[in-house]
Formats: structure tokens, C-alpha cells, sequence
């Protein structure tokens, strides 16, 4: 464990305790006696309240009314947390305004030559979703649909959700099960499962009007929903053997839907398994796109012959 990182956990670990001990230090964090002297030393130094109590048994307790001081971060940990504020720009994720408030508290606990720091990294780094030209313009709205903060919010108290949904021109209403919330292609989906129709359905959160608690005493267990889930899946129709830099590309960008296992103990070989309804184009469609978009570092051992048809016809031969 880095030193930085072990004074902030032991600080913790102390504000928490009436009184401790060099001892205890000693044990509970695995380091000599020199150490946890100087480790102590330092938290002091920078302004925790301990206060010292002399004789055989004695010890430290810090001083009552006080608190934990402001946390300090390395130079590399800022870093790490600003990259990770600029990757999310034009995500649409919830809490956007609790996010530009971690920001600016954020700037606010750094000194200048890290401030510098940060404002060099803003012009340099590009991520997807901004103009090279100008990064601080955005192309896209980095704004959420307003249903998704609220949809959150429920799934919080109860997965068991009563769902109002915009399908045309129409409104239906479904009680669902909330499986998992993802964002694929810029779109906030819900994966539910149905529970009148009993079925896995995938939901857009641009088309909820609404989000309600669903008050049903009698309610499906997760258990017995998964379980229907199971016994619903279709039988595997594509097959394919993946090398590492398919692998690779798997790991940037998959479907929800698909997965894969590794075929050696290195992670270097993975087997995918999957069903495509060849019934639907549009799905052929997508999945054909995305298997061009895993590369040439594939081996296949089972497809349908209208997915086939169509990865031949864009110039990709297996």
C-alpha cells in the first residue's frame, strides 16, 4: 500500500476509535513501530487534533468536536479524477449538475501549478463527442433525459417498477422487473422483464413518461424471474472462436445480450456463443456490423446462413 493512501485510510481509522494505540496501528495496518510513529507524526502535522497520553498504557485519542481534515490528493490522483470528469462529458449521465459541482470543488482543493496542470491536459486530450476545433464546444446535448434521474431513484427503493412508455402516438403502461440499466449507441436502455407477459423486453428511457413504484404484494421473486429468463433464451445459432485482438474489441464495445468465454487459462483465446433472429433484419443488420467491427481475428464455427450472406456481401470473407 502507497504511503499516501495508507495515512488516508489510518486517519480514518482513528477519527472513527474514542482512543487507539501505537500497537493497534502497528497490527491493523501491517508496519513497524518506526512507521506508524512517523505515519502518526505526519497526520498530526497536517492538523488532526490528536492528543497524546503519557504512561505504560498510554495512547492517543483525538480531540472531541473535531474532524477529519481536508483530504489531500497526489499530483496523479487529481489527474486520474479530471480525465475521469472530461470522459463523461457528452455521456448524458445523471446527476450532471452534482458532477459540475464535484468539479469545481474539485479545482478548489488543488494549488495552482496543479490547476495549470489540468487547464494543459483540457486543451491537449480529445474525447469522443467533442469538436477538434473547439473542445469546449459540445456536439451533442451532454444533457439526460429527465426520466432517467427519477428512474434511478426508484430502482434505488424497489426494482419492481409500474413504467409509463410513449409508443407512438399512444401510451402503454407495463410493470416491470428492472434487470439493468445501460447506455449502448448514445441511448439509455432498460433491460425488464415483463411481469404479466412474463418476458425480457429492452426498453428506451427516451420513451418513459413516467416511473412508479409497482405496489403488488404477490410479486415474482428475482429467483423465479431469472429462472423464466433462463428457460426463455433461444437456442445458440452463431458460434465463433476469438483471438486476442478480437478479444480485444470485445472488450471496447459488446451487446448486453452477448458474451464470451476464455478458452485458456491467459485470456488470449475466448469462445462466443449467441442466438440472431433471422427473422428480424434489423438485428441481422447490427450484428453483422458489430461482428466487422471485432476485425479478421475470428474463426467460426457456427452461423446462420442469412448472417453469412450479408458479412460476405460487405466484403469481409471468414
Amino acid at each position: 500500500m502507497k504511503k499516501v493512501e495508507r495515512i488516508n485510510i489510518i486517519m480514518r481509522y482513528i477519527n472513527n476509535r474514542s482512543r487507539f494505540t501505537i500497537s493497534e496501528i502497528m497490527r491493523e495496518f501491517n508496519i513497524s513501530r518506526s512507521t506508524a510513529i512517523r505515519d502518526i507524526r505526519e497526520i498530526e502535522a497536517m492538523g488532526m487534533p490528536l492528543v497524546a497520553e503519557v504512561g505504560r498504557d498510554g495512547g492517543y485519542f483525538v480531540m472531541n468536536n473535531s474532524v477529519l481534515p481536508t483530504v489531500r490528493f497526489t499530483d496523479n490522483e487529481i489527474k486520474a479524477l479530471f480525465l475521469a470528469f472530461m470522459a463523461t462529458r457528452n455521456q448524458q449521465l445523471p446527476y450532471l449538475k452534482s458532477r459540475h459541482s464535484l468539479a469545481e470543488k474539485l479545482l478548489g482543493l488543488i494549488s495552482e501549478n496543479q490547476q495549470d496542470d489540468l487547464v494543459l491536459l483540457n486543451q491537449i486530450l480529445l474525447f469522443e463527442g467533442t469538436n477538434p476545433n473547439n473542445p469546449d464546444l459540445l456536439d451533442l446535448s451532454d444533457l439526460p433525459h429527465p426520466m432517467l434521474e427519477q428512474l434511478i431513484q426508484n430502482i434505488l427503493l424497489d426494482s419492481y417498477l409500474w413504467i409509463t412508455v410513449q409508443e407512438g402516438k399512444e401510451l402503454k403502461f407495463y410493470p416491470i422487473y428492472l434487470l439493468h440499466l445501460y447506455r449502448e449507441k448514445s441511448r439509455w436502455l432498460i433491460e425488464s422483464f415483463h411481469l404479466k407477459e412474463e418476458k425480457t423486453q429492452i426498453i428506451p428511457v427516451d420513451s418513459l413518461t413516467d416511473v412508479e413504484p409497482y405496489p403488488v404484494k404477490n410479486r415474482l421473486s428475482r429467483k423465479k424471474i431469472l429462472e423464466k429468463q433462463r428457460l426463455q433464451k433461444k437456442d445458440v445459432n452463431l458460434v465463433i472462436d476469438l483471438g486476442p485482438n478480437a478479444i480485444a474489441q470485445f472488450k471496447k464495445y459488446h451487446p448486453l445480450t452477448v458474451s464470451i468465454s476464455y478458452t485458456n487459462p491467459y485470456q488470449t483465446s475466448a469462445r462466443l456463443n449467441t442466438f440472431v433472429d433471422v427473422r428480424n433484419e434489423e438485428e441481422i443488420s447490427e450484428m453483422v456490423s458489430w461482428l466487422l467491427f471485432l476485425g479478421e481475428d475470428v474463426v467460426v464455427r457456427e452461423m446462420p446462413g442469412e448472417v453469412l450472406y450479408e458479412v460476405n456481401k460487405r466484403g469481409w470473407r471468414y
